[in-house]
C-alpha cells in the first residue's frame, strides 16, 4: 500500500486529514515517546493562543472574501511549489518511478496548469506524493526519536526538526531576494494553509495536545513506511 498525497498548521492539516488513524489505538508507547511534555505543552499552548487570536480570524476571513475558484488556484500553486520537495526527497529515498510522476506534475502544472493555478497532472493521473526529509531520514533507518512542539512550527521530533532545515532549501523563500515580496508570498502561505484547515479541525476531540500528538506520531509512522506498518489487532 503507498501513500499518495510549512509551518505549524500545514503539518497539522495533515493530521486532520489523517484523523481516521486518530481513532485507532495511539502508537505503542506514545506517551514514552514523549518524555519532554513538560516542555512540549506550553509551546503547544503559545502556538494554539497564536492562532486562535490571529492566525484563524486571518484565515476565515480570507475564506469569506475570497472565491472559491481563486482560493483552490492559490493553493494548487503552493502545492506545485511543493512538488520539487516531494521530487527531490523520492529521489534520495530512491523512488524512482514516484521521482518521475512528480517530474510530470511539476511540467504539466506549470506549463498547461499555469504555473499551478490548474492541477491539471491529477486529472491526468499523476498522483501528487507527499514526501519531506524527515520521511527520507526515517526511509534510511533513523528512528523518530523523542515527540518535540516547535515554537511556531508545532508537531515534529527529534529526527524531523533538524530535517527542516535542508526541506527549507527546496522551497522558493531562500531565493526571493526581495524582502517585501518573500514575506508577502510567505504569509498568503501560511493563511492558505491555514484556511484549508478550517473544516478539518473539527476532528479535533479530547485533549487537543494528546490528539495531535497521537496523530503526528502515528501519521509520520504511516507515511515513512509508505502505509505498510502493522495493525495492533
Amino acid at each position: 500500500m503507498r501513500v499518495i498525497g510549512a509551518s505549524w498548521i500545514d503539518r497539522l492539516g495533515r493530521l486532520c486529514a489523517c484523523a481516521t488513524l486518530a481513532v485507532l489505538p495511539a502508537v505503542a508507547g506514545a506517551a514514552e515517546s514523549d518524555p519532554w511534555e513538560s516542555f512540549n505543552r506550553p509551546v503547544f499552548r503559545f502556538n494554539d493562543t497564536i492562532d486562535t487570536y490571529a492566525l484563524k480570524p486571518l484565515a476565515q476571513g480570507y475564506q469569506t472574501v475570497t472565491p472559491q475558484f481563486l482560493e483552490d488556484g492559490v493553493h494548487n500553486v503552493f502545492r506545485n511549489v511543493g512538488d520539487v520537495g516531494n521530487l527531490a526527497n523520492n529521489l534520495l529515498q530512491g523512488k524512482v518511478h514516484d521521482a518521475g510522476v512528480d517530474t510530470g506534475r511539476l511540467i504539466f502544472n506549470t506549463t498547461f496548469g499555469l504555473f499551478g493555478f490548474f492541477d491539471v497532472a491529477t486529472d491526468m493521473g499523476l498522483q501528487r506524493s507527499d514526501e519531506d526529509f524527515g520521511q527520507t531520514l526515517g526511509a534510511w533507518g533513523l528512528g523518530s526519536g523523542p515527540y518535540l512542539v516547535l515554537p511556531l512550527l508545532g508537531p515534529s521530533s527529534l529526527r524531523d526538526a533538524p530535517a527542516k532545515i535542508p526541506d527549507s532549501y527546496l522551497g522558493p523563500y531562500p531565493y526571493i531576494d526581495h524582502v517585501p515580496t518573500r514575506n508577502v508570498i510567505r504569509g498568503v502561505n501560511v493563511i492558505d494553509a491555514r484556511a484549508n484547515l478550517l473544516s478539518a479541525e473539527k476532528m479535533v476531540s479530547g485533549d487537543k495536545y494528546i490528539f495531535i500528538r497521537n496523530a503526528y506520531l502515528e501519521n509520520r509512522e504511516f507515511r515513512v513506511k509508505d502505509g505498510e506498518v502493522v495493525d495492533d489487532f
